[in-house]
């Protein structure tokens, strides 16, 4: 059911002082509002006759007049206007069953929400969409959509989510494209089951759809220490890694050829199993997979240089430390190591975290707990502050993963602990000490100290 209930209202809201807090937003221009797509497709126009509902249930209507695409200023009681659905599949390679027990309840939960895709960019799999939905999409023009492909081909797609729907989803991205919605793909390549030949017949068949399908991330399964009793899966060795990378590198200089685009890329984790370098700037086009780690390791190192040659020399001397997963802490040497050379003031280190938590096998950044940072750095010299990207936290709550906050954290290790986005004008303004990365109260409540502990600025 709808929960169309209005939380709050914007001062600058046309709305405002027309309707209040709890009453319901019904329709706009007599279509019906269902759900958060209706209501930001429907309140695109300039002219509105909106219907809304006081708590009684009484009904009345406000005319609006507002610039094209401008918000209506209105906050809902639940972001969606419903509630967000949940997976149907049971993906042998999914990631929420390689959790541990007793994390908090919302790390399980697995949606599956074509509205989330839109909106905030998650991956669907399209099983859970009915033949309305995927209207509806069509006719709202819902576009982008990100989609989880794994496979193209409609057996194995149905074996690897365990989904009997799977296979038809298929179908669905060929309507979406024969009606212009755009795709961005992803493909979870797990060694000896949809990699060599399945990965090329899935490249093929996506590939066949494009422009409608723009792009397609190529990334390794994730496989955690947690998996007893779960379908038995193989991890990438170097050697598989490399082969994959060369085909689908291949593979997209031929689309470059035939559609002036590569389409398909692999994502930065590979190269680092592989043991190769991440392709130059220009390999990742538009960088549209930034999301799923396709050429993000190349464009911080390129914004950070970029950044580091307009840099003018800190006021005073500059101590800090960077922790970061095993796979991105080379690179981070590598631009620590630059901002040394440049400046003899400057005093960094960068610390590599084992994530003890999920298991060694699990290398990135935003998987690392605050417990293992923690245990792992408490005797350590870290500077005057402790730089980590903000992926590693909930962006509201300010915690890790395994609930340690970011004030515990920052008290148990004597410094503050900066979250710094993946941006290397960001980090490079971190390093100099010329930002905190995010309010100073943030980082020090619960420290002894508090405030004394930003004097580096």
């Amino acid at each position: 059911m709808a929960d169309n209930r209005i939380k709050s209202i914007d001062s600058f809201s046309p709305l405002s002082g027309q309707c209040v807090p709890g009453d319901r937003v019904l329709a706009i221009n007599g279509n019906k509002i269902i759900d958060v797509l209706d209501y930001k497709f429907y309140a695109y126009d300039t002219s509105l006759d909106v219907l809304l509902s006081r708590e009684d249930g009484t009904e009345y209507s406000v005319h609006v007049e507002k610039a094209e695409g401008g918000d209506l200023g209105l906050d809902f009681e639940s972001y969606l206007m419903d509630s967000p659905r949940s997976c149907a599949n049971s993906c042998i390679f999914c990631f929420i069953d390689q959790l541990p027990k007793g994390m908090r309840k919302t790390m399980y939960f697995k949606d599956d929400d074509a509205r989330l895709s839109f909106l905030l960019g998650n991956y669907i799999t399209l099983t859970n969409l009915s033949d309305r939905e995927v209207q509806r999409i069509i006719d709202l023009r819902v576009s982008p959509v990100n989609v989880s492909v794994h496979t193209t081909d409609p057996e194995l797609r149905c074996a690897m989510l365990r989904n009997p729907r799977a296979g038809k989803s298929l179908d669905i991205m060929r309507k979406f494209a024969d009606n212009g919605i755009v795709m961005n793909c992803q493909i979870v390549c797990c060694p000896g089951i949809n990699d060599g030949q399945q990965l090329m017949k899935s490249m093929a068949d996506l590939s066949s759809m494009y422009p409608y399908v723009r792009s397609v991330s190529v990334v390794p399964v994730g496989l955690t220490r947690f998996r007893e009793g779960l379908y038995e899966l193989a991890p990438f060795t170097p050697e598989h890694a490399a082969e994959t990378i060369d085909m689908v590198t291949a593979f997209g200089d031929k689309c470059i050829e035939n559609y002036g685009s590569r389409i398909f890329f692999c994502g930065d984790e590979l190269y680092l199993k592989a043991g190769r370098e991440i392709p130059e700037d220009s390999f990742y086009e538009e960088y549209v997979q930034l999301e799923n780690g396709v050429g993000m390791l190349r464009l911080l190192e390129t914004e950070f240089m970029s950044a580091l040659r307009l840099s003018d020399e800190p006021d005073k001397p500059q101590s800090f430390s960077v922790a970061a997963g095993v796979a991105a802490a080379p690179l981070l040497e590598k631009l620590v190591k630059a901002v040394g050379e440049k400046y003899d003031n400057m005093k960094g280190k960068v610390y590599a975290i084992e994530n003890d938590f999920f298991g060694r096998s699990v290398t990135v950044s935003g998987l690392v707990t605050g417990g293992d940072l923690i245990a792992q750095l408490k005797e350590k010299p870290l500077g005057d502050r402790l730089l980590i990207t903000r992926n590693m936290i909930r962006r509201e709550e300010k915690d890790f993963l395994d609930d340690v906050s970011l004030a515990e954290a920052s008290a148990r290790l004597g410094v503050p602990v900066i979250p710094v986005e993946q941006d290397g004008f960001e980090l490079l303004d971190a390093m100099l000490g010329l930002n905190d990365g995010m309010d100073r109260d943030e980082c020090s409540e619960g420290m002894p100290g508090g405030e004394e502990f930003y004097r580096y600025n």
